[in-house]
């Protein structure tokens, strides 16, 4: 018989094994993003047929319909927005950062961050956005002129951070946690952690910077184990409809909406295996 003293010790030993299993993968997933091109992602991702405007059916119309659609509710609003995992696209913050008194933008990839201020900035050859600006400002039916929602888009972002999913304090001192009346993030948890185990701390992590009832608009990719850009092949935490809801429970957050999109095979152009997206709209437990 093994006494329970050993049992005890034996227990722990696993334990720590398992988390520094879980970090050596955290690691390896933060090495292989050394590759990351912003232009071929965007380039894969962010034009035609993927973005195709001229059609209701496209994801990314399909998108900015679900973010609109869930910021017209009136509740979601407050003083600060932060977007989790920005990568090179700003997007996903069109229809949100009307609501907020100031926008964060937080990125792990300096790469990215680079990207994110030079379109911030109006630099020549800024990735071109207003595609996106034009279909946000159609659907809001307001007349606005797109060039007015750009400009007022970046004079609303005030700082451009690192992020860290994977620590407690994922902002590190830039932001505590509680604080945050609103999250939004897109493809990141999924796409960064080595497994899902990391997946739902990493969601844990970010859950905890929001104030109770706080908001969080969560976009992300179903059925998915890789995805390109340019020399680097990331892989994905493969996640189901039912994974990213159970995690939200786990979370301490309440699902208030929750949608999904088949991708159309005209639509997989071979620089990924995503089978779907999901959008979610969730608050924090009070």
């Amino acid at each position: 018989m093994i006494p329970p003293a050993y049992k005890g010790e034996r227990s722990a030993l696993r334990a720590v094994l398992s988390v520094s299993s879980n970090m050596s993968s955290i690691q390896a997933v933060a090495e292989s993003y050394q590759l990351f091109n912003p232009r071929a992602y965007l380039q894969n991702n962010y034009v035609p047929p993927r973005a195709d405007f001229s059609s209701e059916d496209s994801v990314m119309c399909w998108k900015l319909r679900q973010l609109h659609d869930a910021c017209t509710k009136g509740g979601i609003k407050g003083r600060t927005l932060v977007d989790i995992g920005s990568g090179p696209t700003i997007y996903q913050l069109l229809s949100a950062f009307e609501h907020f008194q100031e926008t964060i933008l937080a990125e792990y990839l300096e790469v990215n961050r680079k990207e994110l201020k030079m379109w911030l900035c109006d630099e020549p050859g800024a990735f071109d956005w207003r595609p996106y600006f034009e279909h946000v400002c159609k659907l809001e039916g307001k007349g606005e002129s797109w060039k007015d929602k750009q400009k007022r888009l970046r004079e609303h972002v005030t700082r451009v951070i690192p992020v860290d999913v994977h620590q407690p304090s994922p902002l590190g001192g830039e932001l505590v946690s509680g604080s945050v009346d609103c999250l939004v993030s897109s493809f990141c948890l999924e796409a960064c952690s080595p497994n899902l185990e990391a997946f739902q701390k990493a969601l844990e992590n970010v859950v905890g910077l929001l104030k109770p009832n706080g908001h969080f608009l969560w976009i992300g990719a179903l059925e998915e184990s890789y995805y390109l850009a340019g020399e680097a092949r990331l892989n994905v935490v493969p996640v189901t409809e039912d994974i990213v809801k159970k995690a939200l429970i786990t979370a301490k957050c309440v699902i208030r909406e929750f949608s999904s999109y088949t991708m159309a095979p005209c639509m997989n152009v071979g620089v990924d295996d995503v089978s779907g997206i999901f959008f979610v709209w969730a608050q924090k437990e009070a």
